[in-house]
């Protein structure tokens, strides 16, 4: 069982989780070019990566060996469509290889555009449908409380437009009621929905009183700062806990940045290298 939190010092922590964020941003746009003209969720997925690359190598219990052991932690991507970022997470941590990050999309491939439930490579549940997410970690919770498990957490990510969704917000009143202090909601604000800016489709602002008024302890944080990640979802807490992250829609690339656009679309070869050259690396 890998607990990279425990096992390594803060600032190596950091280091690994600054490393692996790098390259899964340049995997993430390989990955949307590889779609060719089905194009990908790029935006919310490069949204994501420091949350991601964070949780995998720096918070999250696991054991690429025996996916199924009972002491690991668990993770829902509520926001499913987000799977450019948990993708490449997986690769991170060893339990996709790279090469099978090339076939995201394709016909016999089994990196679908939402998650599929597939628990030897690290995907214990299948999402897509907004909303939904935080209700099924709910009843994981609560499940891993009768089991006397007091030590495993479930992590569930959302978008801020998914909060839109009545779903979301039973989930996190039951949470608040059960005493879920095993259960940590990830939510990603980026701004943005499919159909424009969250502020004039239905302002859920201030996101963070709202969480607080159901019960949970709210924090926010710059969702692009891994120090800021890993000391906020490294906190424990006595009751569920939610942890804001504001971020930049197609962080790290100029032209995708806040541009709707990009929130789900496809990558020219001269958009790819240009952004592999922002980035940094060699396209």
């Amino acid at each position: 069982m890998e607990v990279v939190s425990n096992s390594m010092d803060k600032n190596d922590v950091i280091s690994r989780c600054t490393a692996a964020a790098k390259e899964m941003r340049k995997d993430a746009l390989t990955m949307t070019l590889c779609a060719g003209n089905i194009g990908a969720h790029v935006g919310g997925g490069l949204s994501m990566v420091e949350t991601m690359a964070v949780l995998y190598m720096g918070i999250m219990k696991y054991d690429i060996d025996i996916p199924s052991n009972e002491l690991r932690d668990r993770f829902i991507l509520s926001k499913g469509h987000g799977v450019l970022a948990l993708y490449t997470a997986l690769n991170q941590a060893g339990f996709i290889p790279k090469e099978d990050l090339w076939t995201f999309k394709m016909n016999d491939s089994y990196l679908h555009g939402h998650p599929s439930m597939n628990p030897e490579i690290g995907i214990e549940f299948s999402s897509g449908s907004l909303g939904q997410g935080l209700s099924l970690g709910v009843g994981v919770c609560l499940a891993l409380k009768r089991k006397n498990n007091n030590t495993s957490r479930t992590f569930v990510l959302l978008g801020d437009g998914e909060c839109d969704e009545g779903s979301v917000w039973e989930a996190a009143a039951s949470a608040s009621h059960y005493k879920l202090d095993n259960l940590v909601a990830i939510i990603d604000k980026n701004g943005i929905q499919y159909d424009g800016l969250t502020s004039s489709i239905l302002s859920m602002d201030p996101l963070d009183e709202k969480w607080t008024a159901f019960g949970w302890n709210t924090f926010v944080v710059d969702g692009h700062d891994i120090p800021q990640l890993y000391d906020a979802l490294s906190r424990q807490s006595d009751k569920p806990l939610a942890i804001i992250v504001n971020t930049i829609k197609g962080k790290g690339v100029s032209f995708m940045e806040n541009d709707p656009k990009w929130h789900n679309s496809r990558l020219t070869k001269e958009q790819y290298d240009q952004a592999m050259k922002e980035l940094g690396c060699n396209a």
